[in-house]
């Protein structure tokens, strides 16, 4: 199959079913205040967009999504670049996923730091959106505020991580809220909840900076409890099913999900570290990221997704790379270059990116809630 020809159906194919639904979700179109804050992407006609095995990368402090080819090369782009701080960016990009022909994405904005994360932003800057992109650039669906930010309707507090579910929601982890909010497309209505609003802690309902959420196939929910050092499996009662540790090894939990196995793949992001344990918490397999003499030396990476093909995507956050790793531990792709930050519109096999928070291959969905629920 042609690449053109293989782009084509994977748009159209099971992915046009549910793009209806979304369309049907939303009353058939987007409100003008979605509109308002949408912008034209960057779409490079002569290379195919939604091609099965190409990558779509949250590259953060650049303030885009990009999805590019195994070459490198950038297919397409939303966000004008690391110099814009309007709603036509997404600034400080944390997720992305694929749904269908569209994209969603949760920007956080810019935390204050010393020196800047992103030049002249000492004093930081708010974003706090999680929005679906379709493929000319237009915002078609919204939910948080482009510059505010809250825990009111409407309203985010560092969203970092948002996950399409099957039954046309979406789940939003509000990390600065200390919840995990489960919106409904068509009315925006929060229909469910784990964590107290604005309150951190490790008891019952408590989260402490919760940095993701995924739904399993057996309908409980796998959240990463980052600064509580643990993954946790909760039902939708909101009981306590198990807790994944690492036998108490990790240290920010940034990124979960559940293997095909049964195992849970964890980004234990402070240790520089990607681990797998099994249903008892037992490590069998792990892979650390700041090994090379060039690493930074707490790169802190993000996202660590298993592959269908048994490799793992890792997302190399201040490395400033995305890695494919396989399970010998060898690297075997690599974007971005090595602790080097910088930015490139065109191709990023060997430099620009800068601190990639999250990377996803095109229609691979393996250990990952698949949005239209054809794995389920």
């Amino acid at each position: 199959m042609k690449r053109s020809e293989q782009g084509h159906a994977l748009v159209h194919r099971a992915p046009f079913v549910a793009a209806s639904i979304f369309v049907v979700a939303c009353g058939g179109g987007s409100s003008s205040e979605d509109r308002s804050s949408g912008s034209t992407a960057l779409n490079f006609g002569e290379k195919p967009f939604n091609v099965a095995g190409d990558i779509l990368i949250a590259d953060q402090f650049n303030n885009r999504v990009i999805e590019i080819d195994t070459k490198g090369n950038v297919v397409w782009q939303f966000g004008v670049g690391p110099t814009d701080l309007s709603a036509k960016s997404i600034i400080g990009v944390n997720d992305v996923q694929r749904v269908g022909p569209f994209t969603l994405a949760a920007g956080t904005g810019v935390p204050a730091a010393s020196p800047p994360l992103e030049p002249g932003l000492d004093n930081g800057f708010a974003d706090n959106r999680v929005v679906l992109i379709s493929e000319d650039g237009r915002i078609v669906w919204q939910y948080g505020q482009f510059g505010v930010t809250g825990s009111g309707d409407n309203e985010l507090n560092t969203p970092v991580q948002a996950t399409y579910l099957p039954n046309g929601h979406i789940f939003i982890t509000d990390q600065a809220n200390e919840r995990i909010i489960e919106v409904a497309i068509s009315n925006k209505k929060i229909v469910w909840q784990y964590g107290m609003t604005g309150v951190s802690g490790t008891g019952p309902n408590q989260l402490n900076n919760p940095n993701a959420a995924e739904l399993l196939e057996n309908r409980h929910i796998l959240i990463s409890d980052e600064n509580n050092n643990r993954a946790i499996e909760v039902d939708r009662d909101k009981n306590l099913v198990a807790t994944f540790t690492a036998g108490g090894t990790v240290s920010g939990v940034a990124f979960a999900s559940r293997l095909e196995n049964g195992d849970t793949l964890i980004t234990d992001s402070n240790n520089s570290r990607i681990v797998e344990v099994d249903k008892n918490d037992a490590v069998v397999w792990q892979y650390f990221t700041n090994t090379d003499p060039a690493s930074n030396l707490a790169p802190l990476p993000t996202r660590a997704v298993r592959l269908r093909n048994g490799n793992t995507l890792i997302s190399d956050q201040f490395n400033d790379r995305v890695i494919e790793v396989n399970h010998a531990g060898s690297i075997v792709a690599s974007y971005g270059a090595l602790n080097v930050s910088g930015y490139s519109a065109t191709n990023v096999k060997n430099s620009g990116l800068a601190a990639p928070y999250d990377a996803k291959v095109v229609g691979d969905y393996t250990g990952l809630t698949p949005p239209f629920g054809l794995e389920f």
